[in-house]
């Protein structure tokens, strides 16, 4: 494998299909594959390893399944150039496989959600917040993202940058990516309003009044139950666009919930 890579996702997504499958296979630790249980060679109509990364797209979508009948993926990742040819991590999930999923995706039609970000099933997130999920979880994840950190900035380096993006879906994501050393390149000061929003006396906190599941009142102290209360519209508007970057082999030391709890 090339110990440089290109500085850009489209132009790997340009070498020839062996190589390109190389180097994506490659960006994840062997432990993974374990985890799992899957092979990364493996290759025939059902693949443990599916790439989506078309010859001429910035993007990449890479995906692990656990087993052939599985319909959603152990693992995926889904990332690309922005405009200024910089590395962003648009979705990054794991699941654990044999956990219970929860059909947060889909509405009473089967119709997608876009994991509740463009229609909700209330009925199927009360369940996943009853089991301790998230918003946007479908099954429980497997917390192995402080593990794979290292890996893959050795890949963005192997890029030759020294920074990468994320952008969090959830305000639970956004506090979990400032744990693992994320600053803001947009957003810091939303975040900061959003805590005051939650603190006794805030506007946030006032909406708090059992009025739905996701309203509790003691919301305002867990990461889960402002994202939940968040998700399910507290504060009188979506979740506002938020943008991180990690510098690579540095913590950026940013705390916009001090004495937070899960």
């Amino acid at each position: 494998m090339r110990s440089e890579l290109p500085g850009t996702i489209r132009e790997i997504n340009d070498l020839p299909p062996h190589e390109k499958r190389a180097i994506y296979t490659g960006l994840l630790p062997g432990w993974v594959f374990e985890l799992f249980g899957v092979d990364p060679q493996e290759r025939d109509e059902h693949d443990a390893v599916r790439l989506r990364c078309p010859a001429g797209s910035n993007a990449v979508e890479l995906s692990i399944y656990h087993a052939s009948d599985m319909s959603d993926p152990a693992l995926y990742l889904h990332m690309g150039d922005t405009f200024t040819s910089q590395l962003i991590v648009l979705l990054a999930v794991v699941n654990d496989p044999a956990a219970p999923r929860f059909n947060i995706d889909v509405d009473e039609h089967g119709r997608s959600t876009e994991l509740g970000t463009r229609s909700r099933n209330i009925a199927e997130e009360i369940r996943a917040m009853q089991a301790g999920l998230a918003p946007g979880q479908i099954r429980r994840g497997m917390r192995i993202f402080r593990r794979a950190m290292p890996v893959f900035e050795e890949f963005v380096q192997r890029m030759k940058h020294d920074l990468f993006l994320i952008e969090p879906l959830f305000y639970h994501n956004a506090i979990t990516f400032e744990r693992y050393g994320f600053a803001y390149a947009r957003g810091l000061r939303r975040m900061k309003a959003i805590h005051e929003a939650f603190q006794p006396g805030g506007k946030a906190h006032a909406r708090l009044d059992g009025s739905t599941p996701f309203r509790a009142p003691d919301a305002w102290g867990s990461v889960l139950g402002r994202s939940w209360a968040i998700h399910d519209g507290v504060l009188g508007e979506p979740m506002p666009d938020i943008q991180m970057y990690k510098r690579v082999g540095k913590d950026a030391g940013v705390c916009t919930f001090p004495g937070a709890t899960w």
